[in-house]
């Protein structure tokens, strides 16, 4: 697995994947729609997946000795290493921000625990549908992207919106009682991503496999 992953990083991510990396620090800034530093890790992943695709890695790796199902797990690692770096790396920038800015986040919700539970499940219904859509022709990234983009949009816009419907604000907080109620939120998110992404590559290495069945 990790021989997968190195793989990626090294040959396969796009360099402007490591700068969306650091779109976390987006974080730090007062008034800002923050559900936008989901979409960057999303669009890192896309530009990745459309460079491989150019570059001819998907096929390459699929010609070694290795799994075919390999080739998705590797893409899907890369997904997985993105969008959780990218998450942890903003943690410091929200919380220098709630530190020395307390007024909170007049745009939408604050970046705090139910912030993180909500990105979790947003990357993972994310994953699911553009990795599964993407290895049934490994090649249709742009379609794949596009498709995907619906659910992780509205599930962003949702959570701006939510913050703002009456008994609804405490997801927008960062008090201590405030965060224990969100717990469950993160933990949820925790769970829903580890299972998309289970899901995907299942669903995406049957696709993929079934495109090299007659050779």
């Amino acid at each position: 697995m990790f021989d997968l992953l190195g793989k990626e990083l090294r040959l396969a991510a796009h360099p402007s994947t490591y700068i969306f990396i650091w779109m976390g620090a987006l974080a730090l800034i007062p008034a800002y729609p923050y559900g936008v530093v989901f979409f960057f890790g999303m669009l890192g992943i896309f530009q990745s997946i459309m460079y491989a695709r150019e570059t001819r890695d998907i096929y390459f790796t699929a010609l070694l000795p290795v799994r075919k199902r390999d080739a998705v797990k590797a893409k899907l690692l890369l997904a997985a290493f993105v969008q959780l770096v990218q998450l942890l790396l903003s943690v410091p920038f929200a919380f220098l921000r709630t530190l020395y800015l307390p007024e909170g986040n007049p745009v939408g919700i604050e970046a705090n625990l139910a912030f993180y539970g909500f990105g979790l499940m947003i990357y993972g219904a994310f994953n699911l549908v553009f990795f599964t859509r993407f290895f049934q022709t490994a090649y249709k990234a742009g379609v794949a992207f596009l498709t995907a983009l619906v659910p992780a949009v509205l599930g962003i816009f949702a959570m701006e919106a939510a913050v703002h419907f009456p008994g609804m604000a405490w997801l927008d907080g960062v008090s201590p009682g405030e965060l224990a109620r969100q717990v469950p939120i993160l933990l949820a998110g925790g769970a829903v991503y580890a299972g998309t992404w289970f899901w995907a590559y299942r669903a995406a290495s049957r696709r993929f496999e079934s495109l090299f069945k007659n050779f």
